[in-house]
């Protein structure tokens, strides 16, 4: 660790060193969990968290961390979308869409219901994968009544493909570039950017989408 912070601190990354991988899991954790469980999540840069995260662990050598995170992680993604699959059985769909909202709106939400009403199971793997259906996907799975067992078993596919897939390849793609320092170093100032940009932007944005009224099927209809 001491090699590390005497690398660290040489590119302006010493806070690195200090933070440790403890506030990695703190916040991938916490963004993972609200990201498929709640509608702020749809607004949230969870791949990019992923992959930073990935990134950040690499400057620490903490390959150990990297597999366990991806681990835990990946159940805590699973949990999250189960909270979010009885949030839709229990109140449906009917709160989420705004009048005039960009993101949260009705064409936004049939969309995404079209999408699972077409490819079922396998939408529900795939949706990990598309950043504002992974959040839609669970509630309108419940909201739809789908079996909770099946449920279960594709939101934790697709989980597993998700999760680790995405924080390993942002560890040992940047343990590659330990040949290139200044690359290594721009990598983890860009990861970290994009997350705090990302994140102040995106609860910007849900704050701005959470302003407008609800709108009705029956409003968009007319529309």
């Amino acid at each position: 660790m001491g090699i590390v912070h005497a690398e660290a601190a040489g590119v302006g990354l010493d806070w690195l060193a200090t933070a440790g991988p403890l506030l990695v899991w703190v916040i991938v954790l916490s963004f993972v969990f609200i990201e498929c469980a709640l509608i702020v999540g749809l607004f949230l840069p969870g791949d990019s968290l992923l992959f930073g995260a990935g990134v950040v662990l690499a400057q620490h050598s903490a390959e150990g961390h990297a597999w366990a995170l991806s681990g835990v992680a990946l159940v805590v993604a699973v949990v999250g979308n189960q909270v979010g699959y009885y949030i839709g059985r229990q109140t449906g769909t009917k709160f989420i869409a705004r009048r005039g909202g960009k993101v949260l709106n009705q064409a936004n939400l049939e969309r995404a219901r079209a999408f699972l009403n077409r490819r079922g199971f396998l939408a529900i793997v795939a949706a990990r994968w598309i950043p504002w259906v992974r959040t839609l996907a669970p509630l309108i799975a419940g909201a739809a009544r789908m079996d909770p067992r099946r449920f279960m078993l594709a939101t934790t596919a697709g989980a597993v493909l998700w999760v680790p897939t995405l924080v390993l390849i942002g560890y040992y793609g940047a343990g590659l570039l330990d040949v290139v320092p200044w690359l290594k170093t721009a990598l983890v100032w860009g990861s970290v950017a994009f997350f705090v940009i990302g994140t102040a932007y995106g609860v910007y944005r849900y704050r701005q989408e959470m302003r407008r009224p609800v709108e009705t099927e029956t409003e968009a209809a007319s529309a």
